[in-house]
């Protein structure tokens, strides 16, 4: 039997749709149990056999706590074979193998999930740690975390496919400065100039196809008021969006969602519980409308796009409240091979030199970013001070005040399949 556990209902819902792909046609049956879902209809898809049980943590330690799920460990036979044990009042189904799998792991041990997380594995009858197959899944895991986990682990192996947390060069990352008045005048000139309008005419006066589900807008916020605000406020200026975040029910969250993946709506405002694991096809442009305060959270976001291949932009729009992640953001933008804005490279080196008394901005931040190796291997090597000495980055690439120079999206874009052509004819995004 294995358990899967997700931080949030849309991961839980994708991992479970994902496995009955997996199990189709073969006697293997997975269920899923989430919050804001009925319990009962979950209850009685239990009862019915499980072998494979995508949950979120609460909803778990939920049914747990009812009696109507255990984790029992089982020995039989005279060769010692272990099993978990799914079970209610009348039906307890044996699997010869067990696995345990945190997806977005870091999470899942940082953000209040801790505690939610040994009462399901160590304060129950799931196998010891020794005796079960534990896997955990993440782009980022800082070296706290990696800390943490091995209460969860044993004798284990560390794979990183890439760099833990930095992002793919597939990804254009765009860097403006944006006061806080003006983001949503900026928004729309950007939204207008990837031609995502309901109708849009040629020269000829015919109507071209709309982008629709070929060509999505992701568009974050860091609070759930700012995400009603700025779908309410895009809805007035004749914008099919939505939006999701974790005070709409679950019923209007999932039918959201579904919204933006058929492109009926093909903007969606949202907040953290979109950033990560969400696999959505076709998401071409994600716009950190507000900068998330912590980096980890900055590379989950913007990996909604550019996925299996596939090359997307990401737009941020930046100002004095993100002083916090200026080096970080430098950082992953040299990393990348993007194109660093002047300003940011001036902003991160005054605030390396400020005072080091100013906390990192998450309480497990430490030298090295996301957990980009093992900690359990001592580095041989020390990070070099300054900005001086990047690899020989050119700085001709740069834009002169807070902008990028060039063409901003004019030169970058031309038919290529992002959903609409940038011109630079229309207006200057990068402040030149």
């Amino acid at each position: 039997m294995s358990l899967v556990l997700a931080p949030t209902r849309e991961l839980a819902l994708q991992i479970y749709d994902e496995a009955r792909k997996f199990s189709y046609r073969s006697r293997v049956r997975p269920c899923v149990v989430y919050g804001g879902a009925d319990i009962g209809q979950q209850i009685r898809d239990l009862e019915r056999g499980c072998h494979l049980l995508v949950a979120t943590p609460g909803r778990l330690v939920d049914m747990m706590e009812r009696g109507k799920i255990g984790l029992d460990f089982c020995k039989t036979g005279p060769t010692p074979t272990w099993c978990w044990v799914l079970l209610n009042r009348t039906h307890r189904v044996l699997s010869p193998h067990s696995y345990l799998v945190l997806d977005e792991a870091d999470r899942m041990l940082d953000m209040g999930f801790e505690p939610q997380i040994r009462r399901i594995v160590e304060q129950d009858s799931m196998p010891c740690k020794g005796m079960r197959q534990t896997m955990m899944f993440s782009a980022t895991f800082p070296k706290e975390i990696q800390i943490l986990a091995r209460d969860f682990l044993e004798d284990y192996i560390f794979l990183a496919v890439g760099r833990v947390g930095s992002t793919s060069e597939n990804i254009t990352q765009k860097v403006v400065w944006v006061e806080e008045s003006d983001k949503r005048s900026f928004l729309l000139d950007l939204l207008n100039a990837t031609v995502i309008p309901s109708e849009v005419q040629d020269n000829t006066g015919d109507t071209i196809e709309k982008p629709g589900k070929d060509s999505l807008t992701l568009v974050f916020v860091e609070t759930k008021k700012g995400a009603d605000a700025l779908e309410d406020f895009l809805y007035r200026e004749g914008y099919a969006c939505t939006s999701i975040h974790g005070d709409r029910s679950q019923r209007d969250r999932e039918e959201a969602l579904h919204q933006f993946r058929s492109g009926r709506c093909p903007i969606l405002v949202a907040t953290a519980v979109a950033a990560r694991g969400l696999d959505i096809s076709n998401v071409k442009h994600v716009i950190n409308f507000d900068l998330p305060s912590d980096i980890e959270e900055y590379v989950h976001r913007i990996g909604r796009t550019g996925r299996v291949g596939n090359l997307g932009l990401a737009t941020s729009f930046f100002n004095d409240k993100n002083g916090n992640i200026t080096k970080d953001l430098l950082d992953i933008l040299v990393e990348a091979k993007q194109e660093v804005p002047s300003w940011l490279e001036s902003l991160a080196y005054e605030h390396q030199h400020k005072s080091t008394s100013r906390g990192r901005s998450k309480r497990y931040r430490f030298s090295g970013g996301f957990g980009a190796r093992d900690y359990r291997q001592t580095s041989a090597t020390s990070n070099a001070g300054g900005f001086g000495g990047r690899g020989g980055r050119n700085q001709s690439v740069h834009g002169g005040n807070r902008g990028f120079g060039g063409g901003g999206f004019g030169n970058f874009y031309s038919s290529d399949g992002y959903g609409g052509n940038y011109s630079h004819s229309q207006v200057d995004w990068w402040g030149n």
